[in-house]
């Protein structure tokens, strides 16, 4: 099959991470894939930002910003038609951003099936969290994409729920979570091994790994630490960096945590699975209510004993006691408790990350997986266009 790949993605972050490998996995299955996309950052460092996108958003008026954005589907739409035309595509894959609407554009064009990826709804998102200078036309334009693919492939069922509420209809309603790589995380040392790198070899490693916002509630683990609840041979890594890393070190050294708190900075994503396996308590403190973690995902292929909220989207993956310990949101201290928890009972760290690991293959939570299931879509959307081509030259004949 011929995949014209087409997504906004310009920053090295987990959203990178979710495209490369599905495009590697589609390819791998012997499918060739076109990818139309601005070109990234020279450092294939995770978490490295494209500085010029910030400062345009950072200093133009809301509303100016959002109407260039829209502009740019038009200039989006020219490179991706000159692909179609060059490649000659049986189906357009795209990544769904706010006002981006070039597949959309391309499949009225060309009548190419649209599979479109939804990891966020970006206007809601963005509304609440950075800022929205015409809102109405944000959703606007997220619900006439949406309710134009042919397939919407939501990352949670909690996000699906808020698709569908766009009017699109159940049965082009397709979740695909994120997954892993199994050859990539399959070559990380064993946790002794790992620790060892890092100079902690007796130590009890408590991980978390991304782009650390003020909302992923870190600060509640750097706080913790320095209780007479943590043990003394507690140690906090913190892998990756974000806006709010210059606070949380200054917490640290305000704390007096010296070097049991650490923090890696941006990493080579080829680094990820080496660190992560030094973890003995994989930290999810909080995530949005539509979210599919890919940090969780990472923490369940390399058995990690993992600590997140009890909440709707996390339950699509995570049971509380078999293969994580949740925690209640509403409740003060719970995350402080579960990790007191966990610290203290070295079995039930055990059962929990051979559960971790088993759960990969039960729930079929790889890229391999995806993109299979992305391909038996775009098959089926082949052949209900065909089938309507038919009927309508029968009609006209």
């Amino acid at each position: 099959m011929r995949i014209l790949y087409h997504h906004r993605t310009a920053s090295r972050d987990g959203q990178t991470v979710h495209i490369d490998e599905m495009i590697a996995a589609l390819r791998a299955l012997g499918h060739q894939v076109c990818v139309v996309a601005p070109s990234q950052p020279a450092d294939d460092r995770m978490g490295t930002q494209v500085g010029w996108v910030q400062r345009l958003r950072s200093r133009l008026p809301k509303a100016v910003y959002e109407l260039m954005e829209l502009a740019y589907s038009v200039v989006a739409y020219r490179r991706l038609a000159r692909a179609a035309r060059e490649f000659r595509p049986d189906v357009i894959y795209e990544r769904y951003n706010l006002y981006l609407l070039a597949g959309l554009m391309l499949k009225r064009r060309s009548g190419l099936p649209l599979l479109l990826e939804v990891n966020a709804p970006l206007a809601q998102e963005r509304g609440r969290f950075g800022g929205l200078g015409l809102p109405w036309l944000a959703h606007l334009a997220e619900g006439l994409v949406w309710r134009s693919a042919d397939f919407v492939l939501p990352v949670t069922q909690v996000l699906a729920a808020q698709v569908a509420a766009k009017g699109v209809p159940a049965e082009r309603l397709v979740v695909i979570p994120n997954g892993i790589n199994e050859t990539h995380f399959a070559q990380a040392p064993v946790p002794a091994e790992a620790k060892r790198e890092l100079g902690w070899s007796d130590a009890l490693i408590l991980g978390f790994t991304g782009f650390v916002r003020d909302w992923h509630g870190v600060d509640r683990v750097v706080r913790w630490m320095a209780t007479p609840a943590a043990p003394a041979h507690a140690r906090l890594l913190i892998v990756g960096d974000g806006p709010v890393r210059g606070d949380l070190e200054s917490l640290a050294r305000t704390l007096g945590l010296g070097e049991r708190v650490r923090f890696t900075g941006v990493v080579d994503r080829h680094r990820v699975p080496a660190l992560v396996a030094a973890f003995d308590i994989a930290l999810q403190p909080a995530v949005v209510a539509y979210a599919s973690p890919l940090k969780l995902f990472e923490y369940l292929a390399l058995g990690k004993a993992i600590v997140a909220p009890r909440q709707a989207n996390i339950e699509e993956v995570l049971v509380d006691g078999r293969n994580a310990v949740l925690f209640d949101v509403a409740q003060p201290q719970s995350l402080e408790v579960a990790l007191a928890r966990l610290c203290a009972d070295n079995a039930l760290r055990e059962r929990l990350a051979t559960a971790a690991r088993a759960t990969i293959e039960s729930m079929g939570l790889t890229w391999d997986s995806n993109a299979r299931r992305v391909i038996d879509l775009a098959r089926r959307a082949l052949g209900g266009r065909n089938s309507q081509t038919a009927v309508a030259s029968a009609s006209g004949s």
